[in-house]
């Protein structure tokens, strides 16, 4: 009973945590405007690559596929470190934030544009000869006919990506861009209860990837009830 009060008491102060919290909660802001930013652009860009590979023109997806294997095979942390002390060598300077935005929505873009194409790839062939009979062109088949069927597709890897996303921020740590888990850093440098400081911040983190997977499944069921739907019709 005495190891498991101690074991509490040093993760889970809540004396501690309370005092704290408010603190944390800045952090928090900045986490979700940072998750925000790279969601947003990451995705549209990952979208864009993806598009600009049915044009099927051979130099453009070399380079595509070049970015795409190079930006999803090295680790995020050494991106970060890359752009953020490589850019000030050619005369580039960033701001912290703006590095780990541009960082992290290049990656996701990478894993975006995979998700996209796969979904694309997957929409019968017999889909494009329909909206050609109709008349369409090119670019309006993708977009009426083919993107809507193939986002579905894509909606639960992407939702993945997303959530690693997330966890991804704490990367800010690195350049002091004042996030969630660098703000627990910061006050556990002046408060000696690292530990206590760090299991909140892994508690937001936890709290933040059950929000977005009870969004996945939503989102799962209503697309899936939509495409039985229209199955069904």
């Amino acid at each position: 009973m005495e190891s498991w009060s101690r074991f509490l008491d040093t993760f889970f102060n809540w004396e501690v945590i309370e005092r704290y919290f408010p603190a944390i909660m800045k952090g928090v802001v900045v986490t979700i405007e940072i998750a925000a930013a790279v969601v947003v652009t990451g995705t549209l860009l990952g979208l864009a690559l993806a598009i600009m590979r049915t044009f099927r023109l051979l130099a453009v997806n070399a380079l595509i596929v070049v970015f795409v294997d190079i930006f999803r095979a090295l680790p995020p942390l050494v991106l970060v470190l890359l752009v953020y002390f490589g850019l000030p060598n050619i005369g580039i300077n960033l701001p912290s934030f703006a590095v780990l935005w541009l960082v992290l929505a290049l990656v996701l873009a990478a894993f975006a544009e995979e998700i996209f194409w796969a979904g694309i790839l997957s929409i019968p062939k017999g889909q494009w000869e329909a909206a050609y009979s109709m008349g369409m062109t090119r670019e309006q088949a993708l977009r009426r006919a083919i993107l809507p069927q193939a986002a579905r597709v894509a909606l639960p890897p992407l939702s993945n990506s997303f959530i690693a996303l997330v966890k991804d921020t704490s990367l800010a740590a690195v350049l002091t861009v004042p996030e969630v888990f660098q703000a627990a850093q910061r006050i556990a440098s002046v408060t000696y209860e690292p530990l206590i400081l760090y299991t909140e911040a892994a508690l937001v983190y936890l709290v933040f990837s059950s929000v977005l997977s009870s969004a996945q499944v939503r989102l799962e069921r209503k697309f899936g009830r939509h495409a039985l739907f229209q199955a069904s019709n």
